[in-house]
């Protein structure tokens, strides 16, 4: 049993005492492409599978991906999942994902990619809903105080204004899962040539993050990478949050909604 509080607590302690980890999120969308459901978000609508629907979705999370067209993106994704090495954590979507997931077994549906392996499995959902004011509050003190940034975000980010020592920065384009799968080998490349060491790198990638996340952490875990997902956005002058991130509606227009108090459970 694990307490959606007491991750948290680990996580935080975890940057306070500078030991390094990584961090992946598999959240709704993960999950959709784990199950090779075509997933497509546009500037009018969705679709995901079977289900077609409308929406508001701007270019920066846009999305387009065909499991027949992009195998190796799925393939990918359930690598990172199984997965394993001391500090790798995956975030896993809980039961209160149902509604959005489709599936009220979703946190067994995973556990069972990951075939094991408990002790490095924790909640997707762990720095946003209940306990994105602690995020605001707590960990983002930390990381503007006490370290030296890696930023991975959208080419039109503006992460200027957050307050984070960035020592580098890299960009995606829109659809990245699929426009920029080369960057995580590009990272690397990066991080050997420097010989980097003990930096933080926040990454806000979509799918592409956990992908960054896994590739990075395997072959350089002297540095910490953090799936921070769009809990920053409204500060880096994007507006997709607006429209589809409930939670940051609920904490940062006051539009009241489950998410902005949701504590996922355990079970």
């Amino acid at each position: 049993m694990k307490d959606y509080t007491q991750e948290f607590d680990k996580f935080l302690a975890m940057l306070n005492n500078n030991e390094n980890f990584g961090y992946a999120r598999f959240s709704d969308g993960e999950i959709n492409l784990l199950k090779s459901m075509k997933v497509v978000l546009h500037d009018t609508g969705f679709i995901c599978g079977d289900d077609v629907g409308h929406g508001r979705y701007p270019a920066e999370e846009g999305k387009d991906v065909d499991p027949e067209k992009h195998p190796h993106v799925i393939a990918k994704l359930h690598d990172c999942l199984k997965a394993r090495k001391p500090n790798y954590f995956k975030g896993l979507a809980c039961n209160e994902d149902n509604d959005v997931c489709k599936d009220d077994n979703i946190l067994l549906y995973q556990q069972e990619i990951c075939g094991g392996d408990e002790e490095h499995q924790t909640f997707a959902n762990l720095f946003i809903n209940a306990n994105y004011p602690r995020f605001m509050n707590e960990m983002l003190p930390v990381l503007q105080r006490k370290k030296d940034i890696v930023f991975v975000c959208n080419k039109n980010a503006d992460v200027s204004k957050i307050g984070l020592n960035v020592v580098k920065r890299f960009d995606i384009g829109n659809n990245c899962i699929v426009n920029d799968f080369e960057l995580p080998a590009k990272i690397n490349e990066w991080i050997k040539e420097n010989d980097i060491k003990n930096k933080v790198f926040l990454i806000s990638a979509s799918t592409l993050t956990n992908f960054i996340v896994h590739d990075c952490f395997m072959e350089h875990p002297e540095n910490t990478y953090i799936d921070i997902g769009s809990s920053l956005n409204p500060w880096m002058g994007l507006e997709g949050w607006m429209y589809s991130r409930a939670y940051l509606q609920h904490w940062v227009l006051g539009k009241l909604n489950k998410y902005g108090v949701q504590e996922d459970t355990w079970s």
